[in-house]
């Protein structure tokens, strides 16, 4: 009988709530049996919902890693203490899963990639765009060279009005930033997952504030507090890679655009390009002509059946528990995840510096 994995959450907030508890609690060998929050009402609603068992609720996740029966730990908490709480718990002999981007600074996510070398535990950071089929489709052509070598890309992670105006979001302390450190971050890592290539070079980045000081903004979520907006409404960044690759990365929560893209990439290599502009599109050159082919992602093909598919919350947390259960790497492994901050960052010096920032 294979062993079923006591989870404690910590962070009973909208991302906890929005994937990790629901597709934790599909799976039929985890159960979750501890909740933690600095709001000790959100932990309590957690645990009535998802709880197995006897289930226990904190308001310190010190007091929670001290229960020696807990597996993994899933932290679900704002950028600021992501390392704090991933390193205890990793030092405290549980696994990890720490929701993206891994750290709020590059420093932190070096420390946290050490904490999982010095204690063996497994650590990975939740880049569930990873898990989406089109994404899946892609990084399997990638890694069979079908587009030979991929030495241009663009990383696309851009909305027009839509500023997440709840919990931290808007508070560079708590955050380090705004759209380059929370959608670009995502866009950043399904492109350098694609490409295999994790040495970047040189970094020249730009972020700006043109937005975020207007009252009554066009938003999403309705209009942004001015006085409260202190991260960037938009940033962007080229990066170089040590084998020439060179990357566009593009972010905002508001800009004056209509070419909306978000958790994206575009790829040029030898043999072929590719993007997921419009669903996910292949192009190249066969026999002396140009084609381009649209990937049918649909798991039907059946009349009046659609299919069964797996969400991509739902295939990431199933990978993840099966890499503890058969121990072998996490699919984003937390030297990938740290490259991510470490660029990010860069990007971040740049654009305050005005000056490129030179790795190694």
């Amino acid at each position: 009988m294979s062993k079923t994995y006591r989870i404690a959450i910590i962070g009973c907030g909208g991302i906890a709530n929005g994937k990790h508890m629901p597709s934790l609690n599909k799976l039929k060998n985890v159960e979750m049996v501890a909740f933690c929050d600095i709001i000790p009402e959100k932990a309590q609603e957690a645990a009535d919902k998802y709880g197995k068992g006897e289930t226990r609720v904190y308001e310190d996740y010190r007091e929670l890693l001290k229960d020696s029966t807990i597996d993994i730990v899933h932290v679900c908490t704002p950028n600021d203490s992501h390392a704090e709480i991933t390193i205890a718990a990793l030092e405290a002999g549980k696994h990890v899963m720490s929701e993206k981007p891994m750290a709020k600074t590059a420093a932190d996510a070096r420390r946290m990639v050490e904490a999982a070398k010095r204690t063996g535990k497994k650590l990975t950071v939740g880049y569930n765009n990873r898990f989406r089929s089109d994404s899946q489709h892609l990084h399997q052509l990638c890694s069979e060279g079908e587009l030979g070598d991929i030495y241009f890309a663009k990383a696309h992670a851009i909305r027009r009005r839509a500023v997440p105006t709840w919990g931290v979001f808007l508070d560079e302390e708590k955050q380090g930033g705004g759209p380059l450190i929370d959608i670009g971050t995502h866009a950043l890592d399904l492109t350098l997952w694609m490409m295999n290539n994790y040495e970047p070079k040189v970094v020249l980045g730009t972020s700006y504030h043109k937005l975020s000081q207007r009252e009554n903004a066009a938003n999403a979520w309705g209009p942004w507090d001015p006085s409260k907006f202190t991260v960037e409404d938009s940033a962007f960044g080229m990066i170089t890679m040590k084998n020439g690759a060179t990357i566009i990365l593009e972010s905002s929560w508001a800009l004056n655009t209509l070419e909306v893209d978000e958790a994206k990439c575009t790829l040029s290599g030898t043999e072929g390009g590719a993007d997921m502009k419009n669903g996910l599109r292949i192009n190249g050159e066969k026999h002396s002509r140009l084609y381009t082919t649209e990937v049918e992602l649909n798991a039907g093909g059946v009349a009046f059946y659609d299919g069964a598919t797996e969400s991509a919350p739902d295939l990431e947390m199933r990978l993840w528990i099966q890499a503890i259960e058969n121990d072998t790497d996490p699919v984003v492994t937390p030297e990938q995840a740290c490259v991510v901050s470490e660029i990010l960052e860069a990007i971040y010096e740049s654009a305050k510096t005005g000056k490129a920032v030179y790795f190694d």
